[in-house]
């Protein structure tokens, strides 16, 4: 069994949890074990994340952070964190986003709590036009912070499901 440590979960891993590969009507196992890790303060994700999912998100998505309250960090613990990560990596930044993004704020809280980000995103390098010059990958691997898809996470956590 791996080492206890928070995870820092990014909106994009989030939605294709439920709305795209592990649905929580298939997979009810995930749910109980998510919940598990987010009573241990060990699933968690920033503020801005409830955010992108309100704006992005599916109904039932919505529905499952709205009741999850403690999963999300409060934007303001995280700020001058995230801050520094926006000012260090400016290619981060979407300049065509029409709200503020969550990204630095994922990378930040992985950065505090000494914690793992769990993202889809891809890095730069790994796209044939990349919008921007850095992704969550990119940051993390320049910050020394392990990045991991959803399903690494899983893997990482060994569940198993029959």
């Amino acid at each position: 069994m791996p080492e206890a440590v928070p995870y820092s979960i990014d909106s994009s891993s989030l939605m294709d949890w439920q709305a795209r590969y592990y649905p929580t009507d298939v997979f009810t196992g995930i749910v109980r074990k998510i919940d598990g890790m987010v009573a241990e303060n060990r699933f968690l994700a920033p503020a801005l994340v409830r955010e992108e999912i309100g704006i992005v998100g599916t109904p039932d998505l919505k529905a499952w952070a709205r009741s999850r309250s403690g999963l999300f960090v409060p934007t303001a613990e995280l700020l001058a964190a995230a801050g520094a990560i926006q000012g260090r990596f400016p290619g981060l930044i979407d300049p065509k986003a029409e709200f503020e993004e969550a990204d630095a704020y994922v990378i930040a809280l992985a950065q505090m709590r000494g914690g793992i980000v769990v993202t889809q995103e891809t890095s730069a390098a790994e796209k044939q036009k990349p919008k921007r010059p850095a992704y969550i990958p990119d940051v993390c691997r320049e910050m020394g912070i392990f990045c991991i898809s959803f399903l690494g996470f899983i893997r990482r956590e060994g569940w198993r499901f029959d």
